[in-house]
């Protein structure tokens, strides 16, 4: 009988653009069998060597958890829609049954009903919006003036929710990031403007939310977040926001979280496609519960290496400021036990259920990870570059180095490892291209005795794809560091630089 297989958008590029598939099958187990038969490279990357799915994919029948429940034999109806769900480093139907409506909702706010402080007359007057729902009123805008939020990342998700809860007057805002702000920064995050351009994120971001509202408290941390100082920071704040774009980060502040008891905001996007959900080990499941492991480190790129759809960020990063506020305030139904899946070209919004693992080895019943590990190993990738596109110092080579080397004529076998459409923007000369998204299946066209030289945009692609080939044997292999980014800087300024 026929079923479709919704594709989703980090997984169309395996299935030639297809956004979902049409297979003959009686079960689920039968249909995923025929997914993998017409599509090769995409059963490669999901799938393990016996045909089962890897850990940080989910496969859902309407609102079902087929890979949780572990029935790949489950009848498939005439018509059944199975939805693929991979973990995002940046999105069917909603679930109407009351022990999932149960968990998505905390059984209070997370501010005591006690001790509120006291609103100005100008706070009144600027809140007024606010004190006019039943829902808010002035104990509601009281307990935001007396909540704080953990902001992590004040870039393209981090912008839109630290606007909007300064607006929404939450009293006590905190801002981790490390970075200064860039110009290509500026297309997406909108917290920054040109005049900040240089300037530290976080001090560039506290400016702009005292000047929306000045009645508030904005902290900044300009550091790296680290399982060191993880738990000097979070247990200061009420709600923790993940507006990161690295796994090792995500994992670290999940953990964190669900030893503190603390709600976790979740929010992730790529290209054109969102998710968000609240994990509250408290209420429902944490992210390990819905990606147990994270990718392998050369499958997802980072929205710096695949791009990002502009107003993306300011759509999920919305909806974290709301689920956020409706946490403070304990009221309506927030996505504690679901997951919001949003496709920006299709405008399509999608619910599905997410069930606590019993088997959760963090806030599962017999739980294996009881204190913060190292999470870049246990991701097998950074959670920053610790030195800009940088495989290493025995493994880089600079662009002056290159330059000078391939003036004298020294065979160097050029790869670079951007996506095709990338080298419309700009080519490095005689460089052949092998993304590094297939560089898994196409690794035989190297040959381990040339001296290779990988080449990305900023020298983070081509470190990982570095990676791949040092597992693989490769010796004479080597990263330009800094990428074209830094090719453009020292050797060539003509070259266009993105």
């Amino acid at each position: 009988m026929p079923v479709t297989i919704r594709i989703p958008g980090p997984l169309r590029r395996l299935t030639n653009g297809e956004k979902a598939v049409q297979v003959d099958a009686r079960t689920v187990g039968e249909a995923l069998a025929a997914l993998r038969e017409r599509h090769p490279q995409l059963a490669q990357r999901l799938f393990d060597e016996q045909g089962q799915l890897k850990p940080f994919v989910n496969v859902y029948l309407n609102n079902e958890d087929v890979r949780f429940l572990q029935n790949l034999e489950t009848p498939l109806e005439d018509g059944a829609v199975l939805s693929l769900v991979p973990a995002m480093s940046g999105g069917d139907q909603a679930s109407d049954s009351t022990k999932a409506k149960e968990e998505a909702t905390p059984s209070r706010g997370l501010i005591p009903d006690e001790n509120l402080p006291p609103l100005s007359e100008e706070e009144i007057h600027r809140y007024s919006r606010h004190l006019l729902m039943p829902e808010v009123g002035l104990k509601g805008q009281q307990k935001l003036k007396a909540a704080s939020v953990l902001i992590v990342g004040t870039g393209g998700l981090g912008s839109p929710a630290a606007l909007y809860l300064a607006a929404a007057g939450v009293g006590r805002i905190g801002l981790v990031d490390y970075d200064v702000v860039d110009e290509t920064n500026l297309q997406r995050q909108i917290v920054h403007g040109t005049s900040t351009v240089g300037m530290l994120k976080v001090e560039s971001a506290k400016q702009r939310l005292l000047d929306i509202n000045p009645y508030i408290t904005v902290e900044t941390y300009n550091t790296v977040l680290t399982s060191e100082n993880a738990m000097d920071i979070l247990p200061k704040y009420d709600v923790i926001i993940d507006a990161t774009d690295n796994f090792p980060t995500r994992y670290l502040l999940n953990d964190a979280c669900v030893f503190l008891g603390k709600p976790l905001v979740y929010g992730a996007i790529f290209r054109f496609d969102g998710q968000a959900s609240v994990f509250y080990a408290k209420e429902g499941p944490c992210y390990r519960c819905l990606f147990p492991e994270p990718p392998p480190p050369h499958l997802v790129p980072t929205c710096a290496e695949g791009g990002v759809f502009g107003v993306l960020p300011g759509v999920i990063g919305a909806i974290q400021a709301t689920e956020a506020i409706k946490l403070i305030l304990g009221i309506g139904e927030t996505l504690v036990g679901r997951l919001l899946l949003y496709d920006a070209l299709d405008m399509n919004f999608d619910l599905i259920r997410v069930p606590k693992n019993p088997k959760c080895k963090v806030c599962g019943e017999n739980p294996e990870i009881t204190e913060l590990i190292d999470y870049e190993a246990f991701c097998g990738m950074p959670a920053h570059d610790h030195l800009e596109g940088s495989a290493g110092e025995e493994w880089d080579i600079t662009p002056r180095e290159l330059a000078e080397r391939l003036a004298r004529g020294e065979r160097i076998r050029l790869i670079d490892v951007r996506e095709p459409h990338e080298l419309e923007i700009v080519r490095f000369p005689g460089a052949e291209n092998i993304p590094l998204s297939q560089l898994p299946e196409r690794m035989h066209e190297l040959d381990s005795s040339e001296e290779i030289v990988l080449i990305c945009h900023r020298g983070s692609r081509s470190a990982r794809a570095l990676y791949l080939l040092q597992t693989a044997g490769f010796r004479r292999v080597k990263n330009l560091r800094g990428g074209l980014q830094a090719w453009a800087k020292e050797v060539d300024p003509s070259m266009v630089v993105y």
